[in-house]
């Protein structure tokens, strides 16, 4: 059984144009950086891997993750954790309520209460617990988001210009945090990115869509 992300045969298409073509296994820890212009279907893939492609794609082949094909499975099954440019953190809930929600079912309230703790204490955030998010820096939302994507338990991640809206400092901050805690936990990644420093700080394989 093959460990990681799996892109077998993966073609995308809208109104008969090829837009993506891929065949490739990132494995666990490993990064591949997927850049293009705007349009080109970089954040389409990412759509395609996590069941959220628009109506107006056409896509073939199929997605495995760890041995399993995800392709046709919903969403929620699908085990592929995601984050974007925008935090997306639920402002009416406290930092800690945040991180709950990323928590899959199970444990009593103690125990995801623990967790939850764990999880700020991973990212320098301990106490953080009843915070409103908008009082937050952007570098603290965004690890705040990172841990409650990771505490849904995904097999792999998936960056759709998650660092774009950082300035230099903190975006390489973040960044690096962000490729230690996958590596850690052996995720294969796919990362969408204009920026070829971001590209070149994960290492691994560069793909160019729309390069022929």
């Amino acid at each position: 059984m093959a460990r990681g992300l799996e892109l077998r045969d993966v073609v995308i298409r809208k109104g008969g144009q090829v837009l993506v073509q891929m065949n490739t296994l990132i494995g666990p820890g490993e990064v591949l950086s997927i850049m293009g212009p705007s349009g080109s279907g970089k954040s389409t893939l990412l759509a395609l891997i996590t069941g959220n492609l628009a109506p107006d794609f056409q896509a073939t082949g199929e997605v495995w993750l760890d041995g399993n094909d995800i392709s046709k499975l919903p969403t929620h099954q699908r085990r592929a954790g995601i984050l974007f440019q925008d935090d997306l953190l639920f402002p009416h809930l406290s930092v800690g309520a945040n991180l709950a929600f990323g928590l899959r079912s199970g444990g009593t309230t103690g125990e995801r209460a623990e967790r939850v703790n764990e999880a700020l204490r991973e990212v320098e955030l301990d106490g953080y617990q009843d915070r409103d998010p908008a009082r937050l820096s952007g570098g603290q939302k965004a690890r705040v988001a990172l841990m409650r994507m990771l505490l849904a338990e995904p097999c792999a991640l998936l960056l759709d210009e998650a660092f774009s809206r950082l300035d230099a400092d903190l975006r390489t901050q973040v960044r690096d945090l962000v490729f230690e805690r996958a590596l850690a936990r052996d995720l294969p990644v796919i990362m969408v990115t204009h920026d070829i420093e971001d590209a070149r700080a994960a290492g691994g394989k560069i793909y160019n869509i729309g390069a022929r």
